[in-house]
């Protein structure tokens, strides 16, 4: 389901794209496993300057992963098992998701929502793993939201800034 999910966004076109980039980044929030930045891929041609398409992408992006980060903060631990990639990930030789989910709850303690968003702009990582360890938290949705927004773009930004910096080399 995951690859199909992504082969939809990098095929998206137009403003009906946006909705699918929306519902993508709900779903990334809590229930996909892997990266995010597929957004980015997207071919939307929205008729707007690439510098609009790219903050389009993004503003919807963060906000369709704010609303599934809100989602998976109310529905709890129950799905933070699920997915074939997760269980693999837990029953390989490092299992990397424990180290990670530790040191996201550390971060959360430490540095509450704004741990959450550093957490959050991480490229290349599942978000899930670090909304879950994040509901050790108050259950301050309203900053929880905020925190997962600004997280969110943030690793669109760093994300574009690593291409870019990788482009601009080649």
């Amino acid at each position: 389901m995951f690859g199909e999910m992504t082969a939809v966004v990098e095929s998206a076109t137009g403003w009906p794209g946006i909705v699918i980039i929306f519902v993508y980044s709900f779903l990334i929030a809590f229930a996909l496993p892997g990266p995010s930045e597929v957004v980015l891929a997207a071919p939307l041609d929205l008729g707007l300057p690439t510098w609009a398409q790219l903050s389009c992408i993004m503003l919807v992006s963060a906000t369709g992963k704010a609303a599934g980060s809100v989602f998976a903060f109310h529905i709890g631990q129950e799905v933070k098992d699920a997915g074939p990639v997760t269980r693999w990930l837990r029953q390989s030789r490092w299992n990397i998701l424990e180290w990670s989910e530790k040191r996201s709850v550390q971060l959360a303690r430490r540095y509450g929502y704004a741990g959450l968003a550093i957490a959050l702009s991480v490229p290349f990582f599942p978000d899930t793993l670090s909304i879950y360890a994040f509901a050790v938290l108050d259950r301050n949705y309203v900053w929880f939201a905020i925190a997962t927004f600004l997280g969110s773009l943030g690793r669109l930004l760093v994300t574009i800034g690593i291409v870019g910096g990788a482009l601009s080399i080649v």
